[in-house]
């Protein structure tokens, strides 16, 4: 009799665990499926109808590869300044669509101010002081999204950015024993030390894989006041080392005024720049590994939220 006993209590403990199991799952995929997951590709934004557009096939062109595995529904892209769609236009929309999670790529170079301060506050996830009295003067609008907001970590760059320039500077480069690379950013005053890094590293990748002896670099951003001059006197310089320099524009996408007019008419200031200066106004985009990159950023984040337990395993 006892051992009849047991062995309908041991029958029970299982079919009670198995129950719970099967419960716990089926709660879990419930959850899941009731998540509308989307994701934000947000960039600087410019007056420039060109960069826009960059910026734009950048979407087009990695939609169908974030699309297809179905957790993800949508694909926007927001300019976070001087135009719109802006961040608080494209979450609004997410918020009327019953998105529950999206998730936000920044398509930024580096580090900076926009990246760990901006955004954050834009969002409402952070309360910056100096980003809250700038937005007021930009007539930048901050909104609280009802949805979850994931960011991704910022765009690694460093190989992308090495491969980039390498594939560049090769495409123009005549003679890279006698000749200097000028590399031209944006810069950045608060993150200077990272934005010289960089650079560097680029620089030194670019020297490993070819003849290349020498570059230097310079800035085109608010940091030098968008001065000309900040191109003349790195083109200059290398001019004093090199029979020719390879001026190539660090900026994610083409801008009239960065590419057109900043860096172009620094290097017109160079005597006999159209013999000794070779330049071709173009942009890290478009780039098949940036957009590998935005697509793998938002897949791994889209697991993490529709499948949790699988993500953790891996």
């Amino acid at each position: 009799m006892k051992q009849t006993n047991r062995f309908l209590f041991f029958i029970l403990t299982i079919s009670i665990s198995l129950f719970s199991c099967q419960s716990g799952k089926k709660e879990a995929e419930d959850h899941n499926n009731d998540r509308k997951i989307g994701v934000l590709l947000v960039n600087h934004g410019s007056r420039s109808e060109a960069w826009r557009n960059s910026l734009l096939n950048l979407e087009k062109n990695v939609r169908d590869s974030i699309l297809k595995g179905g957790d993800i529904k949508d694909v926007k892209t927001a300019f976070m300044e001087y135009t719109e769609p802006s961040i608080a236009t494209r979450l609004k929309e997410f918020d009327k669509e019953g998105y529950s999670d999206v998730i936000l790529v920044p398509v930024f170079l580096t580090v900076s101010s926009h990246s760990f301060d901006d955004i954050p506050t834009l969002i409402g996830q952070k309360d910056d002081p100096q980003s809250i009295e700038a937005f007021k003067i930009e007539n930048m609008e901050r909104y609280t999204p009802k949805a979850q907001v994931h960011i991704t970590p910022l765009l690694d760059f460093t190989d992308i950015l090495k491969k980039n320039i390498l594939r560049r500077y090769q495409e123009i480069s005549k003679d890279p024993a006698n000749e200097g690379l000028v590399l031209i950013a944006y810069g950045d005053k608060t993150y200077n030390t990272e934005w010289t890094r960089l650079m560097q590293n680029v620089g030194d990748y670019v020297k490993e894989h070819t003849a290349l002896t020498d570059y230097n670099f310079g800035w085109c951003g608010h940091l030098v006041h968008y001065s000309p001059d900040s191109t003349t006197l790195p083109v200059k310089e290398m001019l004093q080392k090199k029979k020719e320099a390879v001026v190539i524009p660090v900026l994610v996408a083409f801008d009239e005024m960065f590419q057109g007019r900043i860096i172009t008419d620094g290097i017109k200031k160079v005597a006999s720049s159209k013999e000794k200066v070779v330049y071709r106004p173009d942009a890290i985009l478009p780039d098949k590994n940036v957009e590998d990159w935005v697509i793998s950023a938002s897949l791994d984040f889209s697991n993490k939220i529709s499948h949790p337990e699988t993500a953790k395993t891996r």
